[in-house]
């Protein structure tokens, strides 16, 4: 998790960059949030997106005087903290959830009801960010003991593709579970959200971009990212984001990256 404050008004928006986890936004204080899910519909407040949010590039972020705390969940561990899998976060689904090519969010509201309320609340009367993230664990750990919704195969599945970068192949998977093809595409899509191909894109993506934002040249990335050459990597970037991989190693949704998500 991490904790946010952006003091002023958020001039131009913020291009949300899709990420293979469900993101969880606590948001607090007197300022307000919006998010626009590029299908013409507005999310204010608390919210929780599906894996691969902002895809297509038509995701932003808007607000004046923004707190939050935001927390990455695995999908295969979402289900259990948030009573429902990203699959339904993922599907077409009515009122705030969209089903658009941009991925699916809902408004925490609608999800957790007066809980979403008292979680803003106290998160308001806390003194510090570390206070913040210890009441936020606790809401996790307290939310998360239910059992998880997702099959052991499934979930072993995503394991498996997040430890490849996105490299394995959905037909080795399929014959390392013992399943056919069709089999692990329905079970994987009806509990992650998205079919394994798209999962293995997604978190493909994914590293490819924080590589490039590392400093690592486009051709290098591609040749190392399992892409056919330097064209491939250009298209699935902008198929991704709606930018150039040049704009969007320059996004704030990036570049806060090594300071709020540390990996040494």
């Amino acid at each position: 998790m991490a904790g946010f404050r952006v003091p002023g008004t958020m001039v131009g928006g913020l291009r949300v960059v899709p990420h293979p986890a469900v993101m969880l936004i606590l948001e607090f204080g007197a300022g307000a949030y919006t998010v626009d899910d590029g299908a013409g519909r507005s999310h204010r407040g608390s919210l929780v997106a599906a894996p691969g949010c902002g895809s297509g590039g038509g995701v932003r972020a808007w607000g004046a005087d923004i707190e939050c705390v935001q927390v990455r969940l695995s999908p295969v561990l979402a289900g259990a903290v948030l009573g429902v899998p990203p699959a339904e976060l993922a599907g077409s689904g009515s009122g705030s959830r969209s089903g658009s090519g941009s991925g699916g969010m809902v408004s925490l509201d609608d999800l957790w009801g007066r809980e979403a309320s008292r979680i803003r609340e106290r998160l308001s009367e806390l003194p510090s960010w570390e206070d913040r993230f210890a009441f936020a664990l606790a809401l996790l750990a307290r939310r998360g003991e239910a059992r998880s919704q997702v099959d052991p195969e499934v979930a072993w599945a995503w394991r498996r593709i997040v430890a490849s970068g996105g490299l394995v192949r959905v037909e080795r998977l399929a014959a390392e579970l013992g399943w056919s093809r069709k089999r692990l595409w329905s079970r994987f899509h009806s509990h992650i959200g998205m079919p394994p191909k798209r999962a293995a894109r997604l978190v493909r993506f994914d590293r490819a971009v924080h590589r490039m934002l590392a400093g690592d040249g486009a051709a290098r990335v591609a040749a190392d990212g399992g892409y056919c050459d330097q064209s491939h990597l250009h298209r699935d970037v902008v198929e991704f984001t709606g930018a150039t991989p040049t704009a969007v190693v320059g996004e704030p949704f990036l570049t806060v990256d090594d300071r709020a998500w540390p990996t040494g």
